[in-house]
């Protein structure tokens, strides 16, 4: 059987942001990329929040009600972040999954730097690979 580990199934290279990157940058990056979102990273590569595609949408439409745009990555990301390690299980990852969001993880080494992420269609790749292994030993 295959391994379950995030390390095997996670992005190594995920979209990332920095605090003050602008917002119109940040759009670009996530559309050009096609990821809805990804960490935003301080200086020495540690995870210090989340920009979503909805917090780019509702900066999008505030930027066009007000005709301006001065917001940063920094003023509108998440902080709360909810990271994993690259040990964990996706099957852990999972359960989190189907209870509640995010739809995408930041996984990070032991000192917090970021290593990847793991969204939701990696989870399912991983299982469903498992699974067929299973069926395949049958």
């Amino acid at each position: 059987m295959k391994s379950l580990k995030v390390e095997d199934y996670m992005n190594k290279r995920p979209v990332t942001f920095s605090v003050d990157m602008n917002i119109a940058e940040a759009v670009e990056r996530i559309l050009d990329i096609d990821q809805s979102g990804g960490p935003v990273l301080d200086s020495r590569g540690k995870v210090v929040g989340f920009l979503s595609e909805q917090d780019c949408i509702t900066q999008m439409i505030e930027s066009t009600y007000y005709r301006e745009q001065v917001a940063k990555v920094g003023d509108i990301m998440a902080t709360d972040v909810k990271s994993l390690r690259p040990y964990s299980s996706v099957l852990e990852v999972a359960q989190k999954m189907a209870l509640s969001r995010p739809r995408i993880y930041p996984v990070i080494d032991d000192d917090g730097h970021l290593v990847g992420t793991i969204n939701r269609h990696q989870v399912m790749r991983a299982i469903d690979t498992q699974l067929h292994d299973a069926y395949n030993m049958v």
